[in-house]
Order: structure tokens, then sequence, then C-alpha cells
């Protein structure tokens, strides 16, 4: 990514998509190049979520709501560190933010991040042809320095990027070291949390259940996890396609031998459906949101939730299946195309979710997972 932090308000900018569609709009935030793939998030709030989650690692995200910004930026919502996602692209950004929490513009933010955007173009349009031709790589090309630039030399700069199946992530937005995040009131119990990318409200949603968690990098080994004695392990969202993610799955799998409760969220809800000897698969263009339909199957509760995923685990729904650690069962799905959306084992305790239950930013619904999971480990302790 090059960028420059002047002012970008009227600076031309080009979208190109690397089967050659183009966009043209006006610069927003950052003026420079930037490439990534193009995903949809389909969230009418939350930006400022999104666009800090690290599982954003070398995206470029494109917002369906069509005005965005109106309530500025804080400096209580981000749920990490910094912004992850590779560019941003807006119908019709806020001039005037406004909001009684709000220090300064989205778009000020995006200048002072470095991160390069676009506004201005039919991001409907957009939104429909990624729905009909799959998520792909582009660019996002700001400022004076790419007019009269020729769209092939654009489109040779896309398609020159690296692509998201087979891209190993985890290890670039992980912590680096090992860091502990408090319980609030009595502590209940310690979780080892191996950090694949993991959001800030997480840990938050384990601590407010009494949970101390010790948030490991993602390099962590088995013998780092139970270092800590822990009385969960927790694996965490993240980056990347799984099938790259051997580390991860090995650790995972030393957890299952030791029968400790187990929860995984979304990257480590693949994680777990490969460590159990299912594969996965590149979606076409993925689930991103706060606005998902998914049926807990193991109570018929619909849920509403929120989501940011383009691979999932290719499990039957159908069958409970024989595993090395025992029987598995899909316990959740997505109502819109019967993605598997969550694991668990029948015989140890160990669960996921491919969705994001820490609510971050919203809805709720799914907030009883941390519930269930402090049960598992009430359960193994009695």
């Amino acid at each position: 990514m090059t960028t420059s932090t002047r002012g970008a308000a009227k600076a031309p900018a080009v979208l190109v998509l690397e089967d050659g569609r183009i966009f043209r709009g006006r610069a927003y935030g950052a003026v420079g190049e930037t490439f990534g793939e193009a995903v949809f998030s389909t969230g009418m709030t939350g930006y400022q979520e999104t666009l800090t989650d690290p599982s954003y690692h070398r995206q470029v995200v494109v917002m369906t709501a069509p005005h965005v910004g109106n309530t500025g930026v804080n400096d209580e919502d981000p749920e990490s560190s910094r912004i992850w996602v590779a560019g941003y692209v807006v119908r019709d950004p806020a001039r005037v933010p406004s909001n009684w929490r709000s220090r300064r513009s989205l778009d000020e933010e995006l200048v002072k991040q470095g991160i390069v955007g676009i506004s201005g173009i039919d991001t409907r349009a957009l939104t429909r042809h990624l729905r009909e031709r799959g998520a792909m790589r582009v660019g996002i090309f700001s400022g004076e320095t790419w007019v009269g630039i020729r769209d092939e030399a654009l489109l040779a700069k896309v398609k020159s990027q690296p692509q998201m199946k087979g891209a190993n992530l985890s290890a670039e937005v992980a912590t680096k070291e090992a860091y502990v995040v408090p319980a609030i009131g009595e502590k209940k119990f310690t979780v080892a949390a191996v950090d694949l990318g993991i959001k800030g409200m997480t840990p938050h949603r384990m601590a407010e259940r009494g949970i101390e968690v010790h948030v490991l990098p993602a390099t962590a080994t088995v013998e780092d996890v139970y270092a800590v004695d822990p009385d969960g392990v927790f694996f965490s969202n993240g980056p990347g396609d799984p099938a790259t993610a051997d580390h991860a799955v090995s650790v995972m799998q030393g957890v299952l031998e030791r029968k400790t409760p187990l929860f995984g969220i979304c990257f480590g809800n693949q994680i777990l459906g490969r460590a159990l000897g299912f594969g996965t698969y590149k979606l076409k263009y993925g689930h991103r949101g706060i606005n998902q339909p998914v049926q807990d199957r193991t109570t018929g509760k619909v849920e509403i939730t929120a989501h940011n995923h383009g691979f999932a685990v290719d499990a039957p729904l159908d069958k409970v299946s024989e595993t090395a650690y025992g029987r598995a069962e899909v316990s959740h799905v997505c109502l819109n195309d019967n993605v598997v959306e969550g694991l668990q084992l029948l015989d140890q305790p160990a669960f996921s979710v491919q969705y994001h239950p820490e609510a971050a930013a919203g809805p709720h619904d799914a907030a009883y997972l941390f519930d269930r999971f402090v049960s598992l480990m009430e359960a193994e302790r009695a």
C-alpha cells in the first residue's frame, strides 16, 4: 500500500476489479494506491468495529449501507489497536459527524492511519457484481498520480497481487507477546486464548463472566497453552485461509487429546473442523455484516448474528460424524445458504461457532455461547 496523508476530498479515484470492471469516484481517506480482496459488509452500523477487526486484514471492504461516517470515530469502540482493512469503499460519506462520543471524522481517521478509500461510486452495483462473480482481487488508485494511466496498466497491477486462497495471515495480526485480561469481579476460571486475530471485545465478554484470560500468540505451543494451567482453551477469529493453519490445528488436537473444555469462534471454528478431519472451502463471496440469520440446531432458536468469514467448514448437516475425538455434529447453520455455522463434540466438552458472539457492534442474540463455555468448565471442575 502506498499512501499520502494529503487532503483527499477533491481528488479523483478509480477502483479496478481483477475481472476488468472499473468504478470511478472520489478519494476517501488517504491518497495513494492499495490492493486486497474485494468483499462487502451488510451492516448498517458498526463501521468502526469493522475497520478495526483483524479478520479484515488484506481485504478491501465495500459498505452496502449508502451513508457511512455519520457518528464519526471515538476512542471506545475499536476492536484492536489499528485499522486492519486494506481499503474502504463507501457511496456517500458523511460531511459532518454528529455523536456525543465522536472525537474526529471517519475521513480524518482513515487519513491518519493511511487507509486508501474511494467514495461516490455505485456500491449497490459493485455489491451485485461481487455476489454474481464472487470476491476477487481489487485495487484502489486515488490522486492525480493515476490520472492518465491506462486502465490496462492498473488492471495488470491488480492481477499481480496475491490471492486470499492459500494466504497464511494469522501471525501477521496476532499479538507478539502474551498478555492477561483480568476477570471482572471474582475470578472463577482461567482460560488460555490463542490469538489468531482476536477482537478486543471477546476477552472482555469472558472477563465479565469471572474468567481471567491469558491471550497467547498464534505461535503458542501446546506447552505454552497448558503453562497457564487453564480451565478452558479458546481459539479466536482471524484472517486468511484455514487450509494453511497447520500449527493451530496441531495445537487444537493437543487440547482435544486432553479433553479440556474448548471454544472456538470464526477461524477457531474452521480450525476445529480441520482438527476433527473435515475439510474447508472458500465461499463465493462470504458472510460479512451484523444481520445474518443462524439457527442453533440444539435448541431450534434462530439468532441474528455478526459475521466476517470467507471460508467455511465442509461437514455433513444430516448426520453425526465419527472422528478421532469422538462423535461430532453440526450445531449451527446459516439460514440463508445452509453453510455450517457451528460444530460440537458429543463425547467431550468442545464446541465452536463460525460467527461472532462477542457482538461488537451487535446484535446480542448469541451472548449465551460464552455462558455455554462457562457451563462446560463448571461441569469439568465438578
